[in-house]
């Protein structure tokens, strides 16, 4: 079982964002890998405590953790892909000077290496049935993504040599000041575009068509995102790639209504069937089944399949399916019917007559949500 990302910073689930950046910082000083070389204890912790702290650090991110746990992120969405240079390249600007540049090799920090740059990311929308989002499901989509070209090759920025950032130290009434900012030349990479193959393009990459796998847990939402790390666009040079961020489209069931977790079906059954009882067939997202009417079953009786719903989305269980019983009442009737309907009107054996345990409305609708 992952550890809880909260425990990895040692913070409370109260924390506000300044101490959770505070608390990332004290982590990643403390297990840097060029503070502990060659400790592979140590690097996984690093690793951890960013990975940690992508999500705490984003408060969409967080709101989703604090919801729905693990579960929120199972396809890669926090740091499940993430290497060393994903997190130098991501995080670090919540280092600063901190390190002064003496932690050399590895890009963002202080000037000790070239900024490695993001590939753009790309954006599809998934549309999924109700038996998909029931049990979770393994897609593959078909992509086009900017890799690059076979051939191309880069050299080392002259303007910047090769570190993606340039200094300026200006007078001001404190004194010199120096300043760093990302090379205009090359864009903060440390290279440019050497040998650039033919069909590609100003940057050297080309769109290629790509599958991607694509692993949606159980009980994801409509308009609930999804990412799939180093899927988006490469970069040029030595870059990472972007990301592929999925949304979420759910499909619309023709006879089951989704409430979270639970769902609803409909059972319309004739006034002889409440009268006599009857065995019908009904539909649940994992194929029909059959269930029993009782005799004398009211108009509005809800009947509860446990664990015939949606499966939790934090890995916990599963909802219910609620068949709500509806009485249908015959529009039109012949004259012997009406008459047969008159004569039972008068018998008291057809007048309500509820009893103790004969749930209102009201204790109906209170039960499905308790």
């Amino acid at each position: 079982m992952k550890e809880d990302f909260y425990e990895i910073l040692g913070v409370s689930k109260s924390a506000t964002e300044a101490e959770i950046k505070k608390a990332y910082r004290k982590k990643a000083i403390q297990f840097h890998p060029d503070k502990n070389p060659g400790d592979t204890a140590a690097e996984e912790n690093f690793k951890k405590a960013a990975e940690a702290y992508e999500v705490l650090g984003d408060p969409e991110k967080r709101r989703q953790y604090d919801q729905f746990g693990h579960a929120a992120f199972e396809n890669g969405g926090a740091g499940g892909g993430m290497n060393m240079d994903d997190i130098f390249s991501q995080f670090g600007d919540i280092f600063g000077s901190a390190f002064g540049g003496g932690f050399g090799g590895f890009g963002g920090f202080g000037g000790g290496g070239a900024r490695r740059v993001k590939g753009t990311n790309l954006r599809i929308q998934l549309k999924l049935n109700l038996e998909e989002i029931a049990e979770g499901v393994e897609k593959k989509v078909k992509v086009k993504r900017k890799v690059q070209a076979e051939g191309v090759t880069y050299k080392s920025c002259s303007t910047c040599n090769g570190t993606g950032q340039v200094t300026k130290i200006q007078n001001t009434i404190l004194g010199r000041m120096q300043t760093a900012a990302p090379c205009g030349t090359c864009q903060g990479s440390g290279q440019l575009l050497d040998q650039k193959p033919a069909g590609s393009d100003a940057q050297g990459l080309v769109v290629k068509e790509e599958t991607v796998s694509i692993q949606i847990p159980g009980g994801v939402e409509d308009g609930m995102q999804l990412k799939v790390s180093g899927k988006g666009n490469d970069a040029p040079g030595n870059g990472i790639a972007g990301d592929l961020i999925v949304s979420i489209k759910e499909e619309s069931h023709p006879t089951l209504k989704r409430e979270g977790e639970n769902l609803h079906f409909d059972l319309r059954i004739s006034f002889s069937d409440a009268v006599l009882g009857a065995s019908k067939e009904i539909d649940t997202v994992s194929g029909k089944v059959r269930i029993k009417i009782d005799k004398g079953t009211q108009s509005g009786k809800v009947l509860r399949l446990r664990g015939k719903g949606i499966k939790s989305l934090n890995g916990y269980g599963r909802g219910d399916l609620l068949v709500h019983v509806l009485v249908w009442t015959p529009q039109k009737l012949t004259s012997e019917q009406e008459a047969q309907f008159e004569k039972w009107s008068s018998d008291k054996n057809f007048s309500p007559d509820p009893q103790k345990d004969d749930k209102s409305t009201f204790d109906r609708i209170r039960d499905m949500f308790s």
